[in-house]
């Protein structure tokens, strides 16, 4: 199973720094994260002013900033979910919650990445007490449906839910960022750079269909722009995994 989790990572993970918060386009500027901000407005004054003011879209705006001042990424996109929902055209804070997101998408696949490394790294402690692999009480020993080391089991199984706690939470910020990219296309169907950045988002969270159409939008945008053949190879994957994970019609 973890062989297959490690796939999808890397699948995200294969061309344009999906998961990094980085586009992959080295002439897009990052986004200007002083917008709205107030400066030297403490977190917790700017919080009061959130709870006082629900409805208060700068005060949420400031908020974010603050917490990305000091790299706090959940609470940075709890702040700008909000806004967004009290101004969804903003696309320059729609722009930043995606690579929030992928920040968040970054951090999750650097704790699997750990969770792995502890599993491969921590012998089983009741190993150097096994008895000899060849008698009968050595074969029930290894044997995963006879008798177990319970410590043995017991860290095999916390390092699989680190694991999969981490990936779930992957997932989750990558499909979080894809629906982001989502809403930002669809107040700039024509800007190439949403495009790809939706393709990117797409790929990484797994939805082939949504990731080939984005690609194939961006080719007709920008048929000249440098990343052109990258992005017709990530295609030509994407459709070769399509063709492998479609289940084959029956034969009439």
């Amino acid at each position: 199973m973890f062989v297959l989790l490690a796939l999808a990572f890397a699948f995200g993970f294969v061309l344009f720094g999906v998961g990094s918060g980085s586009t992959g386009i080295s002439d897009i500027l990052q986004n200007a994260l002083n917008f709205g901000s107030k400066g030297g407005t403490s977190i917790s004054k700017l919080q009061s002013k959130t709870i006082k003011q629900p409805q208060n879209a700068t005060a949420w705006r400031d908020l974010a900033t603050a917490y990305e001042q000091k790299q706090r990424t959940q609470d940075a996109v709890n702040s700008l979910e909000r806004y967004s929902a009290l101004r969804p055209k903003d696309d320059g804070a729609l722009s930043e919650l995606a690579s929030e997101y992928g920040t968040l998408a970054q951090a999750y696949s650097t704790d699997y990445s750990n969770a792995q490394q502890e599993a491969a790294q921590q012998a089983p402690p009741g190993a150097a007490f096994a008895p000899p692999a060849g008698t009968p009480f050595g074969k029930a020993f290894a044997d995963p449906n006879a008798l177990q080391d319970p410590i043995a089991s017991a860290v095999q199984t916390l390092s699989t839910a680190k694991q999969n706690t981490a990936f779930t939470n992957y997932q989750s910020a990558q499909k979080n960022a894809e629906a982001t990219y989502q809403k930002l296309v669809a107040l700039k169907p024509s800007d190439a750079t949403t495009q790809i950045q939706l393709g990117q988002a797409a790929q990484a969270a797994t939805d082939t269909k949504t990731a080939i159409a984005a690609y194939q939008t961006f080719l007709k945008l920008a048929p000249t722009d440098p990343l052109v053949p990258q992005v017709k190879q990530q295609l030509k994957l994407l459709g070769a995994t399509a063709a492998v994970t479609t289940p084959k019609s029956k034969a009439k």
